[in-house]
């Protein structure tokens, strides 16, 4: 389907619309290096966490708890699940998700949010052209980082981590919070677009049905978002700005 014919767009948040991404990296670093250390682990099961690697492999665009078990679990290390309010030294995966979450909040408070130029513009011509924009991100912190970037006005819909558990949505790679944030917009996803950087999420718009899946190779090889069932990958939603132009001709005809 062709980007134009769309009713609705789905963006994902981190490394889409802004550039948080490496302060997740970061805080995610900081914790897992931590408990390594606590943990005394020895060989390949304490290597430390490649922010690289293994940020992509088991953390990116999954659900803070989804995460830490799978590198836990790479690690051949197994914790009781624990819940959502254990502090952050507990060793339950809730508390080893909330250490990482207390620590990007820090970096957050500390260095704020950078929006990509790109994203921003292709957003505001979609609203202004009359096409329905959601968030769709694993991140319980997505209203609080939109709001610091300023981007709350530009979208109906907001699909995060606490809504993902709320309803009882399972994550990306699962289409579940997709699917749920195109009911919200009422639009069918054969009628949606979704914006990815992580193959996980790639993988989720295409097993959702959804009518353009569009990779944004960031972290991720172009090749991975491909195989991941991209219908295109870009480096830079710049790449859109055709579209862009066409939007903003579009709704300066029709007011």
């Amino acid at each position: 389907m062709h980007p134009l014919e769309l009713r609705g767009w789905l963006f994902d948040l981190d490394g889409v619309l802004t550039d948080t991404a490496r302060l997740h990296v970061e805080a995610w670093k900081a914790t897992f290096d931590e408990l390594l250390g606590q943990l005394a682990l020895s060989g390949e099961a304490g290597r430390p966490f490649d922010p690289v690697g293994d940020y992509e492999r088991y953390v990116d665009g999954r659900p803070r708890a989804d995460g830490v078990r799978a590198f836990l679990a790479s690690r051949g290390v197994d914790f009781p699940f624990g819940d959502p309010g254990d502090p952050p030294d507990r060793h339950t995966v809730w508390g080893v998700g909330n250490r990482k979450n207390q620590g990007f909040l820090e970096l957050l408070e500390e260095h704020g949010v950078e929006v990509f130029p790109a994203s921003v513009q292709l957003v505001q011509a979609l609203v202004r052209a009359g096409r329905c924009t959601g968030v769709v991100s694993a991140s319980e912190n997505c209203r609080a980082v939109l709001r610091a970037g300023g981007l709350t006005e530009f979208f109906y819909v907001v699909v995060d981590g606490k809504i993902a558990r709320e309803q009882r949505l399972r994550g990306k790679p699962s289409p579940d919070t997709f699917l749920y944030g195109a009911t919200q917009l009422q639009c069918p996803p054969p009628l949606v677009a979704v914006v990815e950087d992580a193959p996980a999420g790639v993988a989720a718009g295409r097993q959702g049905g959804f009518g353009y899946v569009i990779g944004v190779a960031r972290g991720a090889s172009p090749a991975e978002l491909l195989d991941a069932g991209a219908d295109v990958v870009v480096r830079d939603l710049q790449e859109f700005q055709g579209l862009v132009k066409t939007l903003r001709r579009w709704s300066v005809s029709n007011p």
